[in-house]
Parts: structure tokens; sequence; C-alpha cells
């Protein structure tokens, strides 16, 4: 069945699972997650947005080091300094920031756990203001954040053992925890987040309709996409070295 997505005035044909999965993900960030409440969450978003803008952001963006200069982001409403460090950092950035960076804004109020939500948080908004700002959108109005509390479930089975903050693997997995590698694969970069399972599920639901279902990346006899792989893989490919990515 096709559904449409809106561009301002007009509706263009796309497939309904990508509506759907583009409409759960604003949804979802208005809502409590694991570790932040759907204000702070929406809070989180609301600087996503302004950090694009940030003078100290654009300062340490020229810097020849992001961390030479003593001008820092002050905290705001809901999110405490060195959330807003992390979120204007993680959206401006990304590349540069460091295990030693990490440490430092963890050590405080900040907990590894609300850092990782926060990186899920970062991703989703920019990749679905990406999306519209290539149709043609206006900028997507942001969804009043909803009432409940973070449900603050931490796997029992995490292990600092792949990256600088603890993940789970599909064996350490336990059937309390949300299971993102049943359902997206459990490869390292379904593993990264894992500390807080939820938003593994979260982001890679919107992620497979933007992109491919895992099984789908190297089944090379079948196009599921209007472009090809060699073109879906030309553009990622691309997109990966303009913003610094070194996975």
């Amino acid at each position: 069945m096709m559904s449409y997505l809106a561009v301002d005035d007009k509706k263009y044909p796309a497939r309904e699972s990508l509506v759907d999965a583009i409409e759960i993900a604003w949804q979802r960030l208005a809502n409590a997650g694991t570790w932040w409440n759907g204000a702070e969450r929406i809070a989180i978003a609301v600087q996503v947005r302004k950090a694009s803008s940030c003078a100290i952001c654009r300062q340490r963006k020229a810097a020849l080091s992001p961390y030479a200069g003593d001008e820092v982001h002050a905290a705001v409403e809901h999110l405490c300094v060195d959330a807003v460090e992390a979120i204007h950092r993680l959206s401006t950035d990304a590349s540069r920031c460091t295990e030693k960076w990490l440490n430092q804004i963890t050590a405080g109020e900040l907990s590894e756990a609300q850092y990782v939500e926060i990186v899920s948080i970062v991703a989703t908004v920019t990749g679905l203001d990406t999306l519209d700002k290539a149709l043609g959108k206006t900028q997507r109005s942001l969804l009043e954040p909803q009432p409940g509390e973070p449900t603050r479930h931490k796997p029992a089975g995490v292990a600092r053992d792949l990256a600088w903050v603890p993940t789970l693997s599909k064996d350490t997995i336990q059937p309390e925890d949300p299971d993102p590698f049943s359902l997206h694969g459990s490869i390292n970069i379904h593993r990264a987040m894992s500390l807080v399972p939820q938003e593994v599920i979260n982001f890679f639901d919107l992620d497979v309709e933007l992109y491919l279902k895992d099984h789908e990346i190297r089944d090379f006899d079948h196009e599921f996409r209007e472009i090809s792989h060699a073109q879906i893989e030309l553009i990622a490919g691309r997109a990966s070295a303009i913003n610094g990515c070194y996975y």
C-alpha cells in the first residue's frame, strides 16, 4: 500500500513503511525514554537545532584543536552544562570527540547512559531534519512533550569491551532487556548504543527505512529501493567523507 510524504502544500508517493517510521520517530522524541523524560528529550532536540548557528560551535569548528578555547555552553532548562556540551559537539564536530572528553563530561551530573541516549536523539533529529531539507520541506515543529517517567533500565550484561562506553552483545542480553539484536542485527554498529538498548531499536527502526535492512545490504541480486545498491553506497560514502565518519 502506498502512502504519501507531505512536502509543504504538495504530497509525493512514498513507501508506507517509510512514512510510518518517520512519524514514529517524531513521536518517540516527545515521549519519555530510558533516561530522559519527554520534556528533556525535546529540550535535547531543540539544542541539536540550535547548534548549527551556535557561535561557540563555529569558533571551535574553525580551530585547529576543538579543545583550545575556554568558552563553554551554558545549562538550559531541563539540561545540565555537560548535556548541552555533548549535544552541541555531537551535532557540529563529532569526528573530533575523544575518549578523554567523554570521560570528562560523564564524570559529574551526566551519566554514560544519559550520554548514549543523547547520541541517539542527536542522530535521529539530524536524520529527520536533513531528510526534510533535502525534500525542500519547511523544518517540522517539534511535538509537545508527553507525560511519563523514564524507565531507567540498565542492562546487567553490559561490559566495557568494545567502545568508550559499556555495551551489550547478543550473548549477554537478558530476557528483561529490550532486544534490538533480534530485530536489526548484532554487529558492532548495532552494539554501539546498547547501553541503552531501547535507543538502538528507536534509531534503527528509522535507519532501516531510510537506508536498508541488515539482510538487504549484501543481497546484491535484488534492489529494494528506487536507486541501486551502488547509488546508495555512493551517497553514503560521500556523506561519510564530508562528515568525517571514521566508523
